[in-house]
């Protein structure tokens, strides 16, 4: 099993940038594919991003669009969402996530470890 911790979430004017990091415990970190979910308010939780077990490959939801990048430090149990020229719509708390299995595309839905979560919040 794994633990996920989230941290960096905040306030950002649009066309900011804000660095998301999440923080892994438990053995084989490297062994977990790692990603990144997000949840607006009334609608349900999208994928956004992920990252393969050796950092070689990852993945993105359409919606972005080149804005974001993802990466990880297994030597740290870390992986890394980067998000610049944020948006409104970028607004959700948005979640780590990790699983053993490597998303179809931007499917990802049998992530089964998942952090408590960090608001991101893109003012107009």
């Amino acid at each position: 099993q794994v633990q996920l911790v989230e941290s960096g979430g905040g306030l950002v004017q649009t066309g900011g940038s804000l660095r998301l990091s999440c923080v892994g415990s438990g053995r084989s970190f490297s062994s977990y594919v790692m990603g990144w979910f997000r949840q607006a308010p009334g609608k349900e939780r999208e994928f956004v991003a992920a990252i393969n077990w050796s950092g070689g490959a990852s993945y993105f939801a359409d919606f972005v669009e080149g804005r974001f990048t993802i990466s990880r430090d297994d030597a740290k149990n870390a992986v890394y969402l980067q998000m610049n020229r944020l948006k409104p719509e970028d607004t959700g708390v948005y979640y780590c996530a990790a699983d053993t299995l490597r998303p179809n595309g931007n499917n990802w839905p049998w992530v089964n470890y998942w952090g408590q979560g960090t608001q991101v919040t893109v003012s107009s």
